[in-house]
């Protein structure tokens, strides 16, 4: 029997814009790019130049620090461009796909941990502490995959997953040659119940329920000194394709959801793929601006069509921006129905079940910490959160480690930073808070 944990803490946003359960295709763009900056704690050696062939699988970059850890290109084609910016920062590589696809296939009966770093898929494998890539030296005391996420517009592993059952099981029994395999699910994936070679733990809650910072503070809390490995649900299956086949597929369901998009539904695309092929066509003609987001609406970044599809993104939200809006009494009016609120301030508060059309506005500058309980009413760690950002934001490193902050990811404040009345960036804020703490340890 699996176990089940319920959280009391936490606040689940009804947004209009949620993808239906139906996948289509789109057309194949003529390039693909892999952006070192979606690997957070890699310093990239580019080991091709422009004019290279390369298969799908084959290194495009390594980690200077840890050479053995490879960044594999998505397709096979030609580099067309090595992309820098200031000081000489790697932005980007750039591959121009062939007509017929050629991957390289790879021998899946050896080490495991060294198979993954060949074919570029422990690239994937992020690390607490820090929310980085893994250092493939460390010996982690668990690997959590989380199968679900609970943030809004978000993408519904179930349905990304049928079909595909073999492969994410194959990719759990390679987990569990490296360590032992904490696996998380919603209540709704019976399905995953039964999985082998790992422990299966139901959460119970609103969002970020989903998020595996979450699932590892109530599973198998971190100390210092300690390491665990954290994967999604659909990379397991990245690593269960290898497996079963011996090449690289990096492809990805990815839900295309927001209410700037005319009809929200699931298209198949790679790791890389520019995000023109995904939104030409689908977005709602505006007069207002709108923003594209890389990634969740709470957690991803603000992109153009002209991007490419971020590394760890399964989806890519539209929403209105909101530079452009002009409303009656402004905050005053108390009759905002169309606008959501935690505190009971407007009348929306009577339609629970309301989904709601929100923009990109902060509603506010920032201002001094309001000391109201907010953060702990939506945060189901047992972490203080306010004051492990007030001991960020003083750079107090011994107050940050007493108060769990090698337990955190940016995520795990996405929610909390929705509802915060001081308008702070909390994930930016946890974000710098944890590449200090790692440059200071190093």
């Amino acid at each position: 029997m699996a176990k089940v944990i319920k959280l009391s803490k936490g606040l689940d946003v009804k947004l209009k814009g949620t993808a239906a359960l139906e996948t289509a295709t789109v057309s194949c763009p003529g390039e693909y790019a892999l952006v070192p900056d979606d690997f957070v704690g890699v310093k990239p050696k580019v080991v091709v130049k422009e004019g290279d062939s390369v298969k799908a699988g084959d290194a495009l970059f390594v980690d200077k620090l840890h050479p053995e850890v490879k960044f594999v290109s998505p397709v096979s084609g030609t580099v067309s461009m090595v992309e820098r910016g200031d000081r000489r920062k790697l932005l980007s590589i750039r591959v121009k796909a062939d007509k017929e696809q050629v991957a390289r296939e790879f021998d899946v009966k050896g080490d495991v941990k060294a198979l993954l770093m060949e074919s570029g898929l422990f690239a994937f494998f992020r690390s607490r502490p820090y929310d980085v890539v893994a250092n493939p030296e460390d010996k982690p005391k668990a690997i959590f995959v989380t199968a679900f996420n609970s943030m809004p517009l978000s993408q519904d592993f179930s349905f990304v997953l049928k079909g595909q059952e073999q492969d994410f099981q194959a990719g759990i029994s390679a987990l569990s040659k490296l360590a032992t395999v904490e696996l998380g699910i919603s209540p709704e994936q019976t399905s995953l119940v039964d999985t082998k070679n790992c422990n299966v733990t139901i959460y119970k809650g609103k969002a970020p329920a989903g998020n595996v910072g979450v699932q590892i503070n109530h599973t198998n809390p971190i100390n210092k000194g300690e390491v665990v490995w954290t994967l999604s649900g659909e990379e397991v299956i990245f690593i269960g394709r290898l497996m079963n086949t011996g090449k690289v597929n990096l492809q990805r369901t990815v839900a295309l959801a927001g209410s700037e998009v005319k009809a929200p539904k699931y298209y198949k695309v790679m790791v890389g793929q520019q995000l023109t092929t995904l939104l030409s066509g689908n977005i709602e003609e505006a007069k207002h601006s709108q923003r594209i987001i890389n990634g969740n609406v709470m957690t991803g970044f603000k992109t153009t069509a002209d991007s490419y599809l971020a590394a760890h993104a399964t989806e890519v939200n539209v929403i209105p921006e909101g530079d452009d809006v002009d409303e009656f009494m402004g905050w005053i009016s108390p009759f905002r129905l169309k606008q959501f609120s935690t505190s009971r301030t407007y009348w929306s508060w009577l339609c629970p079940k309301k989904e709601y059309t929100l923009d990109a506005r902060i509603k506010g500058s920032e201002r001094h910490m309001i000391v109201g309980g907010e953060y702990d009413k939506v945060f189901p760690m047992d972490i203080y959160a306010g004051y492990l950002i007030k001991a960020i934001i003083t750079g107090d490193i011994d107050r940050q480690e007493a108060l769990g902050i090698y337990e955190v990811a940016p995520e795990d404040f996405a929610i909390a930073e929705f509802v915060d009345s001081s308008k702070l960036e909390l994930q930016r804020i946890v974000r710098e808070g944890l590449d200090i703490l790692r440059k200071e340890n190093a």
